[in-house]
């Protein structure tokens, strides 16, 4: 079976369609802004899907709602177990204590404290795990298994793809001509669920995946057909950096919406943090950097045309921002 069969057995849309309607108490709708700043910058009209703004400070929330908004009362009263670099968890954290769900969270030892301790604070309980992020997956997903819990992945389950999938409706909605649309890319679960909107809404708009390039499991699997082992660097995009879990239903989604795939550098995340906080005030993590690094790395190409990127997440560390920004005017 093709990545394009597959993905249309999975009926991602519809997903997506419902959980629009279903997340709509906890989850509001988020603004896109025209930036000025960076329109100029890029000799192009640039638009920020501002996901930062949403209760725990990132997309996440959207997935984890939606997930957890469709289990029965048997699975809602045992509680849920998860794995998270920290967004994602804070998400099912979040929406855990919203609909009365029990959620425990098992989380890498290198995981930001700033994300943990808010995690801590929601009520969820933390199982700390030594190496790296994908050790942490498997070892939420064997404990749900042992204890008859549901697992919540942080990318590979549809109804969290659906979940944030409904940023895709809301871009088209607020700007429905737009030329391009840069996503970073950690799982593949937000541009699985961008792009599946995207590419039922307005198939002329590109979705453009954008990976540190010291993080690009996803995108070599992409290249290789099948998951395959990366060598990773840190980044400063934490909440993107990790293996791809074997078997997760983002390699044929993204393989069937993604339309191009580029790398950016730490300078260049760092130099895109930097001018998001010159030209509108904000400060965002290194995830949304990497989307606006590749906005404006490919800005020459796009001259004069309607360009989004998404604002993934806030949530860094003062002093590790400040860090970024060094040596920057």
């Amino acid at each position: 079976m093709t990545d394009r069969q597959d993905f249309e057995k999975m009926d991602v849309f519809q997903r997506i369609v419902e959980a629009a309607a279903g997340i709509r108490q906890q989850v509001p709708v988020t603004p896109l802004y025209s930036s000025g700043g960076l329109s100029a910058f890029a000799d192009a009209d640039v638009f920020l899907k501002a996901e930062h703004v949403l209760p725990t400070g990132s997309f996440k929330l959207r997935g984890a709602v939606n997930k957890l908004r469709c289990l029965d009362a048997a699975a809602r009263k045992a509680g849920v177990v998860t794995a998270s670099s920290g967004n994602h968890g804070l998400a099912v954290a979040k929406a855990g204590a919203d609909l009365g769900v029990p959620v425990t969270v098992y989380v890498a030892e290198t995981a930001s404290p700033l994300k943990l301790a808010a995690i801590r604070a929601l009520g969820a309980t933390l199982e700390t795990v030594s190496g790296p992020g994908i050790e942490a997956e498997l070892l939420a997903r064997e404990c749900g298994e042992k204890t008859g819990r549901i697992y919540v992945s942080p990318y590979n389950d549809l109804e969290v793809i659906a979940g944030q999938g409904t940023i895709g409706l809301e871009l088209f909605e607020q700007q429905p001509d737009l030329d391009a649309v840069f996503v970073s890319v950690g799982g593949g679960g937000l541009i699985s669920g961008v792009g599946s909107a995207l590419k039922k809404l307005s198939p002329r708009t590109l979705v453009v995946g954008v990976w540190p390039e010291n993080s690009a499991c996803l995108l070599r699997a992409m290249e290789a057909g099948e998951i395959v082992d990366v060598e990773e660097s840190d980044t400063i995009s934490d909440g993107t950096a990790g293996a791809v879990e074997p078997g997760s239903v983002t390699l044929p989604i993204a393989r069937a919406v993604v339309d191009e795939t580029l790398t950016v550098s730490e300078t260049e995340i760092a130099a895109a943090m930097h001018q998001v906080a010159a030209a509108e005030r904000w400060i965002i993590e290194g995830a949304a950097g990497v989307a606006v690094a590749g906005l404006l790395k490919s800005a020459r190409r796009f001259r004069g045309k309607r360009l989004a990127a998404v604002i993934c997440g806030r949530n860094i560390e003062l002093g590790k921002f400040l860090e970024a920004l060094h040596g920057f005017d």
